[in-house]
C-alpha cells in the first residue's frame, strides 16, 4: 500500500486511519484499485481543511481571446485541439497530484492549473502523469506540450525553457498548532531554536546562513534537527522535542489543512536571498509561451485561478500577474 503513495503522504495516511491487520492475498493490481480507494476515502473524511471528493469537480475558466490570438499559427500540438501536459502524481508531495476515487482521473493543484490553461486557450486537457526524470526531455522532444510539476524557474534551466509563472516559490515554517511560537521569520527569530530541516536543501542553507549571522551577534545557537521521513517528523514535533519545521510551504500548508496539528508562522522566499517562481514550462523559443501567460492571466482576472489554490491550500503562494521567464535561482 506504501506504494501508492510517497512516504510523506502514506505517513500521513497511517496518523489517520487506523486500518488494524490486513492480510490479503490477491491480484496485486486489483489491491492497487482497492488500497487506493481505502485511503482516499479516509483521508477526504478526515481532512478538515481539504475536501478531496468535493475538490474532484473541475474548475473552469472562460476561453480568452487574447490567449488564443497569441497561439503561434499553424502551431502543431501534440493532439490537435489539446493541450498535453506533463505532471507529477503520488510520486511528489501532495497537493500536486493524486488520483480520484476512481483511481484513474487524476485531481490536485496542478491537474486544476492545467485546465485553467487549457480552458484560456480553448483546448481539451490531457495531464499524462510523469516521473520528474521524465518531463525535460518530454517537453524539448515535443512529447508533451508543457510540464506543470512544480518546477522553480532557474537561470540554467531559461537556456532549455519558457516559462509562464503561476505560483511563488516559499518555504514556510511549521510548528504544533498552539505553541507559544507566533512568528518566525528572520534570523533573530531562530535563535536557540530546534528545527527539523532537510540536509543539502535551500532552506537548510537559509537556516545556517541565518545562524551564522546570530552567533556573530551573540545570540543562541540554532539545534537543526535531520529526520529521515515525514513520520519522524511529526513526531518530533508533536512530541516537542522540536519547535519547528521549515520546507516548502505548499506541502506545509496542505498538511496543516489536512490534519489541523501544524500552523503556519513564518514564510520565506524559495530563493532566498531573493524571490523564485514556480512556472508552466514550455519548449523554448516555440512561441506559445505568450499564449499560456495570457490564459493564466485571465483565469487570474476572472477569479478561477484563485479558487483552485484556495482548495489545495495553496492561496499563500498567490500571484497577481503571470510573468515570462522572471529571474530565477542563479541569476
Amino acid at each position: 500500500m506504501q506504494g501508492l503513495l510517497g512516504n510523506s503522504e502514506f505517513n500521513t495516511c497511517k496518523g489517520l486511519i487506523k486500518l488494524g491487520w490486513i492480510i490479503i492475498k490477491m491480484n496485486s493490481a486489483k489491491l492497487t484499485a482497492v488500497a487506493a480507494l481505502v485511503l482516499f476515502s479516509a483521508v477526504a473524511q478526515a481532512a478538515p481543511g481539504i475536501d478531496l471528493v468535493a475538490n474532484e469537480t473541475p474548475i473552469n475558466t472562460p476561453k480568452s481571446p487574447e490567449a488564443v490570438a497569441k497561439i503561434p499559427a499553424n502551431f502543431k500540438f501534440v493532439e490537435p485541439g489539446t493541450l498535453t501536459v506533463a505532471l507529477a502524481v503520488l510520486g511528489s508531495a501532495l497537493p500536486f497530484g493524486l488520483y480520484a476515487r476512481d483511481n484513474k482521473t487524476i485531481i490536485g493543484s496542478e491537474a486544476d492549473i492545467a485546465r485553467l490553461v487549457a480552458d484560456g486557450l480553448g483546448l481539451k486537457l490531457k495531464v499524462v502523469p510523469a516521473a520528474w526524470e521524465d518531463w525535460p526531455l518530454g517537453v524539448t522532444s515535443g512529447k508533451y506540450d508543457a510540464a506543470i510539476y512544480n518546477i522553480t524557474v532557474t537561470k540554467d534551466r531559461k537556456t532549455k525553457f519558457d516559462f509562464a509563472t503561476y505560483r511563488q516559490d516559499t518555504l514556510g515554517f511549521y510548528v504544533k498548532t498552539g505553541s507559544k511560537i507566533k512568528s518566525i521569520t528572520s534570523a533573530p527569530d531562530i535563535a536557540g531554536k530546534k528545527i527539523i530541516v532537510s540536509s543539502g536543501t535551500n532552506q537548510e542553507a537559509v537556516l545556517l546562513a541565518w545562524d551564522k549571522e546570530n552567533q556573530a551577534k551573540g545570540l543562541a545557537p540554532l539545534q537543526p534537527i535531520y529526520v529521515t521521513d515525514d513520520a519522524a517528523a511529526t513526531l518530533a514535533i508533536q512530541s516537542g522535542r522540536a519547535d519547528a519545521t521549515f520546507g516548502p510551504n505548499v506541502t506545509g500548508a496542505y498538511k496543516s489543512l489536512l490534519t489541523g496539528k501544524t500552523t503556519l508562522v513564518g514564510t520565506v522566499a524559495g530563493g532566498w536571498p531573493k524571490t523564485a517562481n514556480i512556472a508552466v514550462t514550455l519548449k523554448k523559443g516555440n512561441g506559445l509561451v505568450d499564449a499560456v501567460q495570457a490564459s493564466l492571466n485571465s483565469a487570474i482576472a476572472s477569479g478561477s485561478y484563485l479558487k483552485v489554490l484556495d482548495r489545495w491550500g495553496e492561496s499563500v503562494e498567490k500571484i497577481d500577474h503571470s510573468e515570462i521567464n522572471p529571474p530565477g535561482l542563479g541569476d
